[in-house]
């Protein structure tokens, strides 16, 4: 995807997701990662180009969490109209999102790891990256406790519960979900793009 076609799409999400969001410190706490990411590309991009697939990805992301900054993920409109259809107890657009949580990290750390040889063992690479998604989506459920406790009932929206006794548990397990499928649906993909950067390079063979 070229440059000014994924800037042109992320800042026209940004925008349209911060006028009149349902909220606007959910908006804020939403949006968050998705400009870190965007300086951290824009910082690394000359020295540590991305591979197409993950730039592609990042942006699929960003705005995944623009949307549910816009209308918080409790109250995503398509995914009401989908529980009405359904018969679902409860709005799973959060569900969507912590999917993305695994599915998208999974290919930047296998990206990571693959270019700077950070796994000596092809064979542990998949083990290893799920088992670094878990961690990533265990710290932000840990960070959606710390905004809780020190806002109150502002952090409601962000926490999106809906009353499910189980969401803190189904949130990590959407995310291990998204990280099995990436690897298993993108790997080889993924490998002929890093091949094609880096034909130079001695990349690991993983499968």
């Amino acid at each position: 995807m070229k440059t000014l076609c994924w800037l042109g799409i992320f800042t026209a999400a940004l925008l349209w997701s911060g006028i009149n969001p349902k909220d606007y410190f959910t908006w804020v706490l939403e949006v968050i990662p998705a400009l870190i990411a965007l300086a951290i590309m824009a910082a690394s991009r000359s020295r540590f180009p991305l591979t197409p697939l993950l730039y592609t990805l990042i942006l699929v992301h960003s705005v995944i969490l623009m949307v549910g900054g816009h209308y918080t993920y409790a109250e995503v409109p398509l995914f009401d109209y989908l529980a009405e259809q359904f018969h679902w107890q409860r709005n799973h657009y959060d569900k969507l999102g912590h999917f993305a949580q695994g599915f998208v990290p999974a290919m930047v750390c296998r990206e990571l790891f693959l270019r700077h040889q950070v796994i000596a063992k092809p064979r542990w690479l998949g083990s290893v990256i799920v088992l670094v998604c878990l961690g990533i989506s265990a710290f932000y459920e840990l960070i959606e406790w710390w905004v809780a406790a020190l806002s109150g009932e502002d952090a409601e929206a962000f926490l999106g519960t809906q009353g499910y006794v189980w969401d803190t548990q189904s949130d990590m397990a959407m995310a291990m979900l998204g990280a099995i499928v990436a690897l298993a649906s993108l790997s080889k993909l993924h490998q002929r793009q890093l091949t094609a950067i880096h034909q130079g390079d001695c990349l690991p063979k993983a499968t």
